[in-house]
């Protein structure tokens, strides 16, 4: 099944600045060769269910490993049946009726 998600993964106990815990998320992402759009709180990522929510994992799991002794996620998850749509597809959908 395909899904859409928008994460938002935060290590604590890093200091103020988690951009390099960001950017080692992102480049899990990127490596699992998934579909994604970073944007100021998070990233979009699509794909097939098991290789997002695998992805995901592999996040938490690297936040530890690079020293965050808590991490704290939120996810917005959606599935549709009717039609594949894309992140595009839904941005291209807003601005078409501007």
């Amino acid at each position: 099944m395909k899904v859409m998600i928008d994460l938002c993964v935060v290590p604590f106990g890093v200091g103020l600045s988690v951009s390099p815990y960001v950017a080692e998320c992102e480049r899990l992402i990127q490596a699992a060769g998934l579909a994604s759009q970073l944007h100021p709180y998070g990233t979009v990522i699509e794909g097939e269910w098991d290789a997002v929510f695998a992805v995901v994992k592999q996040c938490h799991e690297r936040m530890h490993e690079m020293g965050a002794p808590r991490v704290f996620t939120t996810l917005k998850v959606g599935t549709r049946t009717d039609r594949e749509q894309s992140m595009q597809d839904k941005v291209d959908s807003v601005l078409a009726k501007l």
